[in-house]
């Protein structure tokens, strides 16, 4: 019976010890993280010309180069990436598996309550990706309603809490995993539009000419939205030296070398555009 018992105490003594190692080292700050030399892990998904990965795994995309750029300035260079689906992005960086969201995400109400995010890096809207030519004439959303026509958007886009407020049908719009699946959807002619940001949706008619875009000026969603880099709420810190090191660097030629080839351009500047402001916006 001793016997028993001195074992269990060891085994529960043993099992305590991982919980509470493998606790601490969740709750580690990012610059604990640093101090350890860990790397720093930029969490993204596939999403171009925003962020992706390369040919040979590394993080490519204006705002990975934006991060990278920025923390090189801070002194950090052992960065990892990471890709995962969009709609993991955020609970990958609560659960600590990654240490900075760099997806190209609007900064918006529902996403400052679960991350901290940088200063904005860039301001953007939206469009339909459409069949070539917009056979439909598709401009807003209003115009889905009217035809009775059906969507299709990634999982986490602002996109479809817009289309839901602005009152297209459940059964009209369809959530896929990321813009791949979106884009295959419309390819194959099961959906008649694609609503994603304005970027993404030129990159996507660029390099396939069975798509186009519809007038991104005529578009009717969301204000011009800013974006931003997140973090988690216990690297504030650390948040507060990335966005010292920012403010030089938005807009300067080290900037705008990185950021060019990824179709940014100095209209992008979210100019006196605050991060606070956006915080409060749906």
């Amino acid at each position: 019976m001793t016997l028993f018992n001195n074992r269990w105490t060891k085994t529960l003594a043993l099992a305590l010890a991982v919980f509470v190692s493998a606790g601490v080292a969740q709750a580690d700050t990012l610059e604990q993280r640093i101090s350890e030399g860990e790397s720093i892990r930029l969490g993204f998904s596939a999403a171009p010309p925003w962020a992706y990965a390369g040919n040979d795994g590394t993080a490519k995309g204006f705002v990975n180069g934006i991060a990278i750029d920025v923390l090189k300035r801070m002194g950090y260079t052992n960065v990892e990436p990471v890709l995962t689906n969009w709609s993991s992005l955020i609970p990958s960086l609560k659960a600590g598996r990654v240490d900075i969201v760099t997806g190209g995400m609007y900064i918006v109400k529902a996403r400052c309550e679960n991350m901290d995010f940088s200063d904005p890096i860039g301001a953007f809207g939206d469009t339909f990706v459409v069949p070539k030519g917009n056979p439909k004439n598709l401009e807003t959303y209003q115009d889905l309603i009217d035809q009775n026509l059906t969507m299709v958007a990634p999982s986490g886009y602002n996109t479809l809490t817009d289309a839901r407020d602005a009152g297209v049908p459940k059964n009209s719009i369809t959530e896929v995993p990321g813009t791949t699946e979106a884009l295959a959807a419309l390819r194959t002619g099961r959906t008649d539009a694609v609503p994603i940001n304005v970027l993404e949706a030129k990159h996507a008619a660029d390099l396939d000419d069975s798509f186009g875009i519809s007038d991104p000026e005529a578009f009717v969603g969301r204000a011009k939205q800013v974006v931003g880099i997140g973090f988690r709420p216990e690297d504030s810190a650390f948040r507060a030296e990335f966005n010292k090191a920012l403010k030089d660097y938005m807009g300067s030629d080290e900037m705008m070398a990185t950021v060019t080839p990824d179709e940014y351009i100095k209209a992008f500047l979210p100019g006196e555009l605050t991060t606070e402001d956006a915080c409060k916006s749906n």
